[in-house]
């Protein structure tokens, strides 16, 4: 676990209607500085609403968003990003008819004319010594890119943004277990190496269980369970509904 404790995001008692229809209800989670903490469930139990939430891209209707004991409530997702949130989405989305480097900069774009070109080349420097194919591949198209370079091509354009919370929605969905191996390995580094924290939503309980510091299951919007990771690979219901076990 992180050594001290300063939490950086919280979500108190939220929930969220899309129109009528409530996707999450009395939702409170929090992530720590240098965390990187899990949310577990199944398609629908609510972790993309988690991230929409976060973005702004879906506002509660109750409770709070709380970034860096800042209020982020009713803020339009790009006043987010500035402040330093950053969401890599399901299935990657990237530009495929751009080149590989092209993407990588993109996610940089709130940060031109606002810093100097030598700390956005620093980081870019950093981003692809974390993934040496992206830059051995920078001036290729992204679309004739493989299912888990185009993953690592996603995640690197995210940490362009030069965030301190880091969303990572499903980075395995579709991957061989070979290839995802690979991507969580990054993941594993990246409170060290980038200087940040992430919320990491995932199918692949364990998998992503070995990786994170703490963790939440989700089942039809709310909380079921929450615990250290450690705590979480040990209950019962989780070794039985995402371990196989």
């Amino acid at each position: 676990m992180v050594a001290q404790e300063k939490v950086i995001l919280e979500l108190n008692g939220v929930s969220t209607y899309y129109g009528q229809s409530k996707a999450l209800s009395n939702v409170s989670l929090k992530v720590s500085e240098g965390e990187i903490v899990v949310l577990l469930g199944s398609n629908g139990a609510g972790k993309s609403t988690i991230f929409n939430t976060i973005c702004g891209v879906a506002p509660p209707r109750s409770g709070d968003v709380i970034f860096y004991d800042q209020e982020v409530n009713g803020l339009i997702p790009e006043a987010i990003v500035r402040l330093g949130i950053c969401q890599v989405p399901e299935r990657r989305q990237i530009f495929v008819g751009m080149t590989v480097m092209d993407n990588i900069l993109l996610g940089a774009y709130t940060r031109c004319g606002k810093e100097s070109k030598k700390d956005i080349q620093r980081d870019l420097d950093r981003v692809l010594e974390l993934f040496p194919i992206l830059k051995e591949r920078q001036g290729q198209v992204s679309g004739t890119l493989s299912g888990g370079e185009q993953q690592m091509l996603a995640v690197a354009r995210g940490l362009m943004a030069k965030p301190k919370l880091l969303l990572l929605d499903e980075p395995s969905l579709g991957l061989a277990p070979r290839v995802a191996k690979e991507v969580f390995s990054v993941i594993r580094k990246l409170p060290v190496n980038a200087g940040m924290s992430v919320l990491l939503a995932e199918q692949n309980a364990k998998a992503a269980l070995g990786i994170a510091n703490r963790g939440y299951v989700l089942a039809a919007g709310t909380i079921s369970l929450s615990g250290t990771a450690q705590q979480l690979i040990s209950d019962r219901s989780v070794q039985s509904a995402y371990l196989g076990m």
